[in-house]
């Protein structure tokens, strides 16, 4: 029982005569964190800290002592720094989730390392051009490493690498191109990170999941936003319609597996957006004043809406 879930125990209990105390210990024993739950997450989280502490550490040294110190210094301090944690993590009879967070803190040294490099050499590279060398360099450690933390910084780190690009190469892209395709990238990304989570072909713990969808909604509320006060392009009428499937299908995807997430940020999504339409249609103390309303009336409906969903979800596993 030790891979169920917790939508596969809502079904049990609602197609058998699972009685409520049965369904309230499977749920503590399969799904809610006990002590060692606990303990491990405190574990994880100092030693997440120790090392994200150090990395500051070492990137804070190389600022205030940069003057001082000889370029060859600077370099193979940085460089026997992430030579030093890829071979504790390779040779290292430590646990694997040390030798992972350290390998996350060897993916930032990495970008260090770049910095420094540029910064001694004065490569005259544009800042995107760090960024795509960071996130290449990363590739095989994030396909080897199978810790989500690292995979966030990879994403994250992509992401990035897209919007200096456009900010200093693609001087013809608009805006609301780069907003699709950001949109787009990050939709795959999620759609293919849950897919291998569903079938169990991949561990990705549902915080991740969060973050990457809070992301991509952020980027179509902005995108469909700016595009709203501006002349309608191509780019910003398929937003519209990917961002209508992708709204729809994460609505569905909610009410399936009974996830609040999703709705939620969903919900205050069409808010902002519809908010931001009836700005552009006028400006007047009528029009602040109907936006007011609709903003106070449509966010009390939100949450009590969201709140019924949620009783309702728990009295199915109750009953």
């Amino acid at each position: 029982m030790g891979d169920i879930g917790r939508e596969d125990i809502h079904i049990i209990g609602k197609h058998s005569n699972w009685q409520a105390g049965e369904i309230d210990k499977a749920l503590k024993r399969s799904i809610y964190n006990d002590k060692p739950s606990w303990r491990r997450f405190i574990r994880i989280l100092l030693i997440t800290l120790g090392v994200g502490f150090t990395v500051s550490g070492i990137v804070f040294f190389f600022a205030y002592n940069w003057a001082d110190l000889h370029k060859f210094a600077k370099l193979i301090l940085v460089q026997g720094l992430v030579l030093g944690a890829a071979g504790f993590v390779i040779f290292s009879k430590s646990g694997m989730l040390i030798r992972q967070v350290t390998l996350t803190g060897a993916a930032i040294l990495t970008g260090v390392l770049f910095a420094v490099f540029g910064q001694v050499y004065q490569t005259g590279a544009n800042a995107y051009d760090f960024f795509l060398a960071w996130t290449i360099f990363l590739t095989l450690w994030v396909l080897v490493s199978g810790f989500p933390p690292l995979w966030l910084l990879f994403i994250i780190l992509i992401n990035t690498t897209l919007i200096l690009y456009y900010q200093q190469v693609t001087y013809h892209w608009s805006e609301q191109l780069i907003n699709l395709i950001l949109f787009t990238l990050n939709v795959l990304i999620l759609t293919g990170l849950t897919m291998l989570s569903k079938r169990r072909k991949l561990q990705v713990p549902e915080w991740l999941l969060h973050v990457l969808a809070l992301w991509v909604v952020s980027v179509a509320t902005y995108g469909i936003c700016t595009g709203i006060f501006k002349k309608a392009s191509v780019p910003f009428i398929v937003l519209i319609v990917l961002t209508v499937i992708c709204y729809g299908a994460g609505v569905r995807l909610a009410l399936q597996e009974k996830r609040i997430f999703y709705p939620a940020i969903i919900s205050f999504s069409l808010i902002i957006i519809i908010t931001c339409f009836l700005i552009d249609v006028s400006t007047n103390e009528g029009m602040f004043l109907i936006i007011s309303g609709f903003v106070v009336g449509s966010v009390t409906l939100v949450v009590k809406k969201l709140m019924d969903l949620q009783k309702s979800w728990q009295d199915e596993v109750k009953g």
